[in-house]
């Protein structure tokens, strides 16, 4: 299994970034897509997950109505677009799979990390 997120930068409060995450090695289509972060100091928190053909979606009411997960099954590549960004949204992001639908809300359950992408979100 393969995760590789791209898109992380520096933004401004109120802003928009859209993260990207390339999987390979395994058939991305099966499996529950996810997206996990980690401020520093914190733990890590769950942000959003997705079901194998993208027909549910869940998301942490932190970023509720501001994030969306989506993917692209014949691009092999999971998605966050982040909008409105806050300062709190400040973290590592990781794309992650490996759990089942079930618990897709409890980091600690995938299996396999990607090796994360910094968003800072500052003025």
């Amino acid at each position: 299994v393969q995760l590789v997120e791209s898109g992380g930068t520096l933004a401004q409060p109120g802003g928009s970034l859209r993260l990207s995450c390339a999987a390979s090695e395994f058939a991305f289509r099966n499996f529950v897509m996810g997206w996990v972060r980690q401020s520093p100091g914190k733990e890590r928190d769950f942000v959003a997950a997705i079901t194998q053909l993208g027909g549910h979606t869940i998301y942490a009411d932190s970023v509720k109505g501001r994030f969306t997960v989506s993917r692209n099954n014949a691009k092999n590549t999971l998605y966050l677009q982040m909008n409105t960004l806050k300062p709190v949204d400040t973290a590592v992001y990781y794309c992650v799979t490996g759990a089942s639908w079930d618990i897709a809300n409890i980091p600690g359950k995938y299996r396999h990390w990607g090796q994360r992408t910094q968003v800072t979100v500052s003025s």
